[in-house]
């Protein structure tokens, strides 16, 4: 069955390009073919068989006084091959069209689904320096500014990562990028009372709302912020049966940055965090007050900090080091009842080097790194008291072919 839904993919795309080639539109296709590897001295929260770790997991004692957790882990896995075609459409007066399709094989590999997932699928709308962009593609959250890690988390969870439908306007001329769109969830979505799932935002009615403004020049040097909201209905009814109007609200704002001279950039963000856990970063929501009598409920998000620092240095042999830091300051009131991601982590850091040589359609990686997370015990407020460190030692290593 999985084979006949892929058979059935390819040839669908097969079918819909040529088509495309006889109407005039010009296709081409790109992707890669890689392989990575990892180890790690302690088990972690993690997606994807564990290609993308999150934090290294608390403390498990067993009967014999054993923490379980302290086991290690290792893969080797080509989930991140991918194969995408970009597609230059006819030009309808001043405004051009194009498209994008492409997918990965980071599917499910435990359950029963097809392995295949749908990356990017958007259509494009181009007249002098505007865009309008309807589909599937990056959020600007994470998409606004990239780390270079070897590893395929990208800097999560320091940074955000995920593509999501969306429609999306952007100006974009040589020195200045504006932008706002319209965002829903994909993969995964928030995490609430009924585990992770994209019902929270589908029950709101409301998408998410992204606006980014970014100066830049042609060697890559560049200044910009996001200012990020999203509202999500946890229940639509209670555990005493009547219908509820519950919302968590999230205001997400960040500044990012690089800089670039010749062989060397030095690139960095921070964000200030507000439920934004539909994006594989800590954080969440707790509940502020309860009516006897409905059980409705109302919620306060937890406030956290989130950064990263990358310096780069080299071109084909190219190395640097990666920091992260995240900080949890609590809610603004007291909660109970916390649901998120990590919520019972004060802070983190991770510190990584990394060196990639690089030749024509090869790349070929290593990267160490080490994350510490503080666990303890939640307050009135949800701020973390009262912590203990746990680390995480983490050797990778990648060859990729790009085409």
């Amino acid at each position: 069955m999985k084979h006949m839904r892929l058979l059935t993919l390819i040839l669908l795309m097969t079918s819909t390009l040529l088509s495309a080639q006889e109407q005039g539109s010009i296709f081409r296709f790109y992707g890669q073919v890689r392989n990575d590897f990892y180890y790690q001295n302690r088990q972690a929260q993690e997606s994807s068989e564990g290609f993308m770790m999150l934090f290294p997991l608390d403390k498990k004692i067993d009967a014999d006084g054993k923490d379980v957790n302290r086991s290690n882990s290792a893969n080797l896995f080509n989930m991140h091959t991918n194969l995408g075609v970009n597609i230059t459409g006819p030009t309808f007066g001043k405004v051009a069209t194009s498209g994008t399709i492409d997918i990965d094989f980071r599917g499910s590999l435990n359950g029963s689904g097809a392995i295949l997932r749908l990356r990017n699928a958007v259509m494009r709308f181009r007249w002098g320096y505007n865009w309008l962009s309807v589909g599937q593609l990056g959020h600007d959250l994470g998409h606004s500014l990239y780390n270079e890690t070897v590893s395929l988390n990208v800097g999560a969870p320091y940074q955000p990562t995920g593509r999501v439908p969306q429609i999306k306007y952007q100006y974009d001329d040589p020195h200045v990028k504006l932008s706002a769109a319209l965002l829903w969830q994909a993969q995964g979505g928030s995490v609430g009372p009924n585990g992770r799932s994209r019902e929270y935002l589908r029950n709101s009615g409301i998408p998410e709302i992204a606006l980014k403004g970014e100066v830049h020049n042609q060697q890559g040097t560049l200044l910009g912020t996001v200012i990020h909201f999203a509202s999500i209905r946890p229940r639509i009814v209670s555990d005493e049966g009547y219908k509820v109007n519950e919302r968590v609200n999230g205001l997400n704002l960040q500044l990012y940055g690089r800089y670039v001279n010749g062989k060397f950039t030095i690139a960095g963000k921070t964000m200030l965090n507000q439920n934004f856990t539909q994006s594989n970063t800590l954080g969440g929501y707790g509940m502020t007050s309860k009516n006897p009598i409905t059980g409705e409920q109302k919620y306060a998000p937890l406030r956290l900090s989130q950064s990263w620092l990358n310096i780069m240095y080299g071109r084909k042999w190219r190395g640097g080091f990666f920091g992260g830091y995240i900080k949890n300051f609590g809610a603004s009131k007291a909660v109970t009842d916390l649901i998120g991601t990590g919520t019972n982590i004060d802070q983190m850091f991770t510190l990584s080097l990394m060196l990639n040589y690089n030749i024509p359609n090869w790349r070929i990686g290593i990267e160490y790194s080490y994350t510490r997370a503080f666990y303890g015990t939640n307050d009135a407020k949800g701020r973390v008291k009262h912590t203990h460190g746990i680390g995480n030692h983490r050797p990778y290593a990648t060859v990729m072919y790009s085409f």
